[in-house]
């Protein structure tokens, strides 16, 4: 039987993974609801745990080494992060992939995915 595609295949893979982080971030970095979040954010460090952490959640190759959801955003709840910020955050996904021509099944995955981590995000 022969296996199925994987949502990390069907988005295109690396390059299309890269190319979507690279613009995901310009969008997160221009939108005044969540861009005080990324202040003295080392952003090339930030894209590539980003692409690895994607790759891996759309099951791709499994290379991220970086804390879990709860862990590596508690600081950020503690800053007030909260429902609204992780909808800002699905919008620009859904937005740079539209902007890449992937199809609204896909983006319905991907979004799908981002939902599925709100609420270790949040620490709830």
């Amino acid at each position: 039987m022969p296996q199925q595609e994987s949502l990390y295949e069907k988005l295109g893979g690396e390059a299309a993974v890269n190319a979507a982080v690279d613009i995901f971030y310009r969008k997160v970095l221009n939108d005044d609801r969540i861009s005080s979040f990324f202040e003295g954010v080392d952003m090339e460090t930030q894209a590539a745990k980003q692409k690895s952490f994607l790759t891996m959640a759309f099951g791709g190759p499994h290379n991220y080494s970086g804390l879990d959801m709860r862990r590596g955003h508690a600081h950020l709840v503690e800053r007030g992060l909260n429902d609204s910020h992780v909808d800002a955050v699905i919008e620009d996904l859904g937005a740079t992939l539209r902007e890449l021509g992937v199809k609204e099944e896909l983006i319905a995955q991907v979004a799908a995915i981002a939902e599925s981590t709100r609420n270790d995000v949040l620490n709830r």
